[in-house]
């Protein structure tokens, strides 16, 4: 059985809101969770890239808050 890691994905909307897409990986496959909306989906390639598009189209989430 595979071993399973998680990381997160957080971005900050206009109004100061953290959202959070969670990538839980195990195997080839990582399942994205969003803690705000509880929308989730399994993906092979690119999980990150797919949590960022998520939280700034569904969630207009789009400052990074490990930038200055």
């Amino acid at each position: 059985m595979p071993s399973t890691t998680t990381s997160k994905v957080s971005r900050w909307d206009q109004h100061g809101r953290e959202h959070v897409v969670r990538v839980q990986k195990a195997g080839v496959q990582r399942q994205l969770s969003c803690d705000t909306c509880g929308w989730g989906r399994r993906v092979q390639f690119l999980p990150w890239l797919k949590a960022e598009e998520h939280l700034a189209q569904e969630h207009q989430a789009t400052v990074d808050p490990s930038m200055p």
